[in-house]
């Protein structure tokens, strides 16, 4: 068996994810806004807490998914044959990181990348990463072969003839 070449590539482009992300925004406060309609027309004095405070849970959750979405920075991403390294683009091939990457969601021109740092302390949670062909059309193939078939291989690697 042989092991997975080496593969380095530095994401930059996370348009489809933005969009994405402002089109769940916006279907979320059009489905609020139907409901809150119709519970203030059914029950005025009842449900006024409940279509406050909803708007309160969709207010934050919707600016902490734009602000994730939006805020998101260059990373270099790199595969050494023997595991995944991730980090700040600036730090290509000394990426700080290491661990196990994941395909979470794949539509053939759009992946979601699961990154989970080996010993990752409690406040380096996973880190999700989208990756788009469209602004990565050279290492595009070569991305997708390597997250579907990147695992260690144990030495020796020539066959026992």
């Amino acid at each position: 068996m042989h092991a997975t070449p080496a593969f380095q590539m530095t994401v930059r482009h996370f348009g489809v994810w933005q969009l994405a992300c402002s089109v769940l925004v916006v279907l979320a406060a059009i489905a609020w806004g139907a409901w809150a309609w119709s519970a203030m027309a059914a029950f005025w004095d009842v449900s006024l807490g409940w279509v406050v405070g909803a708007l309160l849970v969709l207010l934050v959750a919707s600016s902490a998914l734009l602000v994730q979405a939006f805020g998101l920075k260059p990373v270099s991403l790199r595969w050494d044959t023997q595991r995944w390294h991730l980090g700040p683009a600036a730090s290509a091939g000394h990426e700080p990181w290491s661990g196990q990457l994941d395909v979470c969601m794949d539509l053939g021109s759009w992946m979601l990348l699961c990154f989970a740092p080996e010993n990752a302390p409690v406040l380096r949670p996973r880190m999700w990463l989208p990756v788009q062909r469209r602004a990565h059309r050279a290492s595009w193939h070569a991305l997708r072969c390597t997250v579907y078939c990147a695992r260690p291989v144990a030495l020796p690697t020539a066959a026992p003839f």
